[in-house]
């Protein structure tokens, strides 16, 4: 069974992310906030992350940060959910190293997709994807 950890600070949304990951046939952990995100990814190290944006003590840009530079984690792949829709927030999502992002609200089917479509990914395409999500998103492109 694959293991996903759920960073969020608000408890209904991680019960909401754990039905739909549980019924996906996904192991859930979690944590309530970044700090507690970071240390849990560490030491799990889960096959996947979700991850908020807007929390306490460190936001997701921050947790994407230490997990990124921290060779334990830095392959771990990382979809953010978040309901920051600027385009500026989601292309730092990708140059910081989240391998998709996916803005609320969304259909649960979106969420375990997500996660189903990343565990499937080698690293490189993973990479690829950020690449071309970044390109995607640079001013002037739309």
């Amino acid at each position: 069974m694959r293991r996903v950890l759920v960073i969020d600070d608000e408890a209904d949304v991680r019960l909401l992310y754990r039905v739909n990951l549980r019924h996906a046939g996904f192991e859930v952990l979690e944590a309530d906030d970044g700090i507690r995100g970071i240390e849990a990814t560490l030491e799990h190290l889960p096959d996947a992350v979700v991850l908020d944006l807007m929390m306490p003590g460190a936001n997701g840009f921050q947790v994407l940060e230490v997990l990124r530079s921290n060779p334990d984690s830095a392959d771990v792949p990382v979809l953010v959910l978040t309901a920051a829709s600027q385009t500026d927030d989601l292309r730092r999502c990708y140059q910081l190293g989240a391998d998709d992002v996916i803005t609320k609200p969304f259909m649960p089917e979106a969420l375990t997709d997500g996660i189903s479509r990343m565990l499937e990914s080698s690293l490189d395409a993973r990479v690829a994807h950020r690449e071309a999500a970044i390109d995607e998103t640079a001013p002037g492109s739309a």
